[in-house]
């Protein structure tokens, strides 16, 4: 069986992520979902990207070492 290969984070996803990580950081990236009225998942996957690539929207505008 071939994997779905998938562009965006999904919301159970972003779930499990944010289940695993301090309460501060879980509660600014929900807080910050809530602020700008986007779904937590865009909120996570953007926070990944840019830590990946500070010129990426999101994960498919990811290009890692780029923005090192």
């Amino acid at each position: 069986m071939q994997a779905k290969l998938q562009e965006q984070l999904s919301h159970a996803d972003a779930e499990v992520i944010l289940e695993r990580l301090p309460d501060r950081i879980r509660a600014a990236l929900l807080a910050r979902a809530a602020e700008i009225e986007y779904p937590v998942e865009a909120v996570v996957e953007m926070a990944i990207a840019s830590f990946l690539d500070s010129e990426a929207l999101g994960f498919a505008d990811c290009k890692p070492g780029r923005g090192q």
